[in-house]
């Protein structure tokens, strides 16, 4: 396994900070420097009633930490709309009262830069910045701009795009490895993130996350840079994990895995990944960096199609939930934990409470049971698999009828109509399972089956696990059924992934106590 444990990039974690009012910013400054920041952005722009003489000298004279002082105009997606000639004394002041830098956009960096020889000046690193809407040119026009921002002389130069497919961070990525003079670049929105997470292995100067209560739409937070993704340990030799979804906000895996690949020593980054076309995806992120991945909703069928090797008990299930990039010839292979993942979850909590069949000699505590199966996509086969391996009789209910009696007839069970399901009564003692979105972050309030019919069920197991204990859990629990979380699931799935990627053991107990704790 890489070592990881010493801080092997020099990126530094920035704060933007939008504060409304002096005396705020000044607070976010300390808070930032609490949070573990090196550096805030001073986006004068936001202030209200902002005078450059007097609230410039008391910013910079009560700073904690260093600061970049950014006084962002309209015509660049800022907010200022006054003088031009006042915003650009404003700047000037900052550089001369102390700030470590200012940014200047490169509309107007070539003249000041010639007018005021800030080469000869190194006290404070001048920053020329530019915005461009979307990433769609090609590789070669990004560089021409790399190249123009470059010949203004800037100490540091930024780039910052609006990407509307993750497959155009690969240009930031190629920039940020192959500039000659120190560069931040990354793409904003939920596609964009993984240019700030993975900017510290190719190369970047900043990396920028928001404080607590004052979060930035499309920023993590500082405590998520820190703890969950360690990026001051990222460095070239990172490998690359990630959960391809979408959506993927929801995702915890990187609350998991990060801290554990830490724990063992593994030099390794797991980040979600916001994938709209699963070719375009794997056309583009060709490279052994990207070593492995895990596959979330709508994906777990038809990444099939891209896998080059498929283990046994995934092409049975029909489903992929992990892909390793295989070392020795690239090749992708696709694997199943959430099978065993969520059987065993199951029949453990069966054996805990000590409902088990009265035959000693039964295989398993499902043996005969029915078990009812709400939803047939990637994570309803791999239940419907681990259920029909036990012995149990399976009834399907999906919204679309046609791949409920696919899945149905693959596991010589029952597929039901989904607007039936309401209705349903199940055989006393029956299990369900839920593997649908239904009951997740933001619509947790919906439940898939009928309340009334909770108690004639020994079991309800469901796989969402935001929130952890979802609606259909609770009302479960109050019916008298034993409750099993998605995260019970997700834990023990995660466990096997995390062995296919690193090749070694995972620490069950450890991570166990990091999905208490933090889950």
């Amino acid at each position: 396994m890489g070592s990881v444990g010493v801080l092997r990039n020099t990126t530094m974690v920035c704060v933007p900070l939008m504060s409304h009012s002096v005396e705020q910013m000044v607070s976010d400054m300390y808070q930032a420097k609490v949070e573990g920041a090196d550096l805030v952005e001073l986006r004068l722009d936001c202030l209200k009633e902002f005078n450059h003489q007097q609230d410039l000298q008391t910013l910079l004279r009560r700073k904690p930490l260093p600061v970049a002082v950014v006084y962002r105009p309209k015509w660049e997606g800022g907010l200022y709309e006054g003088d031009e000639n006042s915003r650009l004394e404003a700047l000037l002041l900052a550089k001369d009262l102390g700030a470590e830098y200012v940014d200047f956009e490169l509309q107007v960096a070539y003249d000041i830069m010639e007018k005021r020889k800030f080469s000869q000046q190194k006290s404070c690193k001048i920053i020329v910045s530019c915005f461009v809407d979307g990433v769609t040119s090609l590789k070669e026009d990004l560089s021409h701009l790399i190249t123009r921002m470059q010949s203004t002389g800037a100490d540091i130069i930024k780039l910052v795009t609006s990407a509307t497919d993750i497959t155009e961070l690969s240009r930031i990525f190629h920039l940020l490895s192959h500039c000659q003079v120190p560069l931040i670049a990354y793409s904003t929105g939920e596609r964009g993130l993984i240019s700030q997470l993975l900017g510290p292995k190719f190369g970047g100067v900043l990396v920028y996350g928001s404080i607590e209560g004052n979060l930035v739409p499309g920023l993590p937070t500082l405590a998520s840079l820190r703890e969950a993704y360690g990026v001051e340990h990222i460095d070239a030799d990172t490998k690359v994990f990630g959960l391809i979804s979408k959506p993927v906000s929801h995702s915890k895996g990187p609350l998991l895995h990060n801290p554990t690949f830490r724990h063992v020593g593994y030099n390794g980054v797991y980040v979600p990944m916001f994938v709209d076309d699963l070719k375009q995806f794997f056309n583009v992120y060709e490279s052994p960096d990207f070593a492995g991945y895990s596959v979330g909703i709508p994906y777990k069928e038809a990444v099939m199609e891209f896998c080059d090797e498929i283990h046994p008990l995934a092409k049975s299930i029909g489903a992929v939930n992990t892909i390793v990039k295989r070392l020795s010839d690239g090749k992708l292979v696709g694997y199943n934990t959430d099978c065993e993942a969520s059987i065993t979850a199951i029949e453990d909590a069966l054996k805990a409470r000590g409902l088990v069949n009265g035959e000693a000699s039964l295989p398993s505590p499902l043996t005969g049971k029915q078990f009812v199966l709400v939803g047939a996509g990637g994570a309803g086969r791999a239940l419907s698999f681990g259920a029909k391996s036990r012995g149990a009789r399976v009834t399907v209910f999906d919204i679309d009828y046609d791949r409920a009696k696919l899945l149905a007839l693959a596991v010589s069970g029952e597929a039901r109509p989904f607007e039936e399901l309401t209705k349903f009564q199940p055989e006393k003692g029956a299990i369900l399972a839920n593997a649908t979105p239904i009951g997740m972050h933001p619509s947790k309030d919906r439940i898939p089956v009928a309340e009334e019919t909770l108690r004639d069920y020994s079991v309800v197991f469901d796989a969402v696990y935001t929130p952890r204990k979802t609606t259909l859990l609770k009302d479960a629990e109050s019916a008298g059924s034993i409750i099993v979380s998605g995260v019970e699931m997700f834990l023990r799935q995660a466990v096997g992934q995390f062995n296919l990627f690193t090749g070694g053991k995972a620490p069950e107990e450890f991570m166990r106590e990091i999905v208490l704790s933090k889950f």
